[in-house]
């Protein structure tokens, strides 16, 4: 898989890339990375990639024609801009990403991007979440990572992304491991009872649960990617 970011600062990618799953996914050729710098697009000596809004108001806008020239030489493939703008970025939403053989995320900056970028250039406009964030780099690293991690072969136990949250629509149950007791604090008892069904029935319930507690949202699906 090809993924192409976009960004003003192409410095904040240095350590993602090189760590833990995305790094072991680009070094054996799972996945490729290649992250542009948006600055080399600018316009005039000063490189100028920003501009007052139409209308007035405060703060500045990302122009239109760095990012249109960003994009020209990646005809074909998917393009995402992230933007608090966005539809909220599910696990539905990286695996249909996954399944993509080239992506390209656009980092949005400022008071946000001019609106035809969004009408013209890109596929979809996606958020990290309801919040604020300086801009789209964090967000991208964050689709990389999770994208990466359901590329054939990246995790070691296939099962380990069949099993967890958001997965049927529930987050994923309490897990403990050894020491059985620690300080008091004891395992569940049904977890070392070796009974298959028992720990199962166990587990649904759990998941049922934690999920009504911390995210009933869930309960009843979550926009177009669910």
């Amino acid at each position: 898989m090809n993924i192409c970011v976009i960004t003003m600062f192409p410095e904040f990618f240095r350590g993602p890339l090189e760590t833990s799953i995305v790094g072991r996914a680009i070094a054996d050729g799972t996945l490729a990375v290649e992250v542009h710098d948006l600055r080399e697009h600018g316009l005039g000596d000063r490189r100028r990639l920003d501009d007052a809004p139409f209308g007035g108001g405060p703060g500045m806008v990302m122009m239109v024609e760095p990012i249109a020239r960003a994009l020209e030489p990646l005809e074909g493939a998917h393009r995402v801009l992230f933007s608090p703008s966005g539809r909220p970025m599910t696990q539905a939403t990286l695996d249909r990403w996954a399944g993509l053989d080239e992506i390209v995320f656009v980092c949005g900056r400022y008071e946000g991007v001019d609106q035809r970028v969004v009408d013209n250039l890109i596929d979809e406009e996606t958020s990290l979440g309801d919040y604020v964030l300086a801009g789209g780099e964090a967000a991208a690293a964050a689709a990389i990572e999770g994208v990466a991690r359901l590329l054939p072969g990246v995790v070691g136990n296939p099962e380990s992304t069949r099993r967890e949250s958001f997965r049927d629509g529930l987050l994923e149950e309490p897990v403990y491991t050894r020491p059985a007791d620690y300080r008091g604090w004891t395992v569940p008892e049904v977890l070392l009872s070796g009974d298959h069904g028992r720990i199962e029935e166990w587990r649904s319930a759990q998941r049922r649960m934690r999920t009504e507690e911390r995210r009933s949202d869930l309960l009843g699906g979550r926009g177009p990617d669910t």
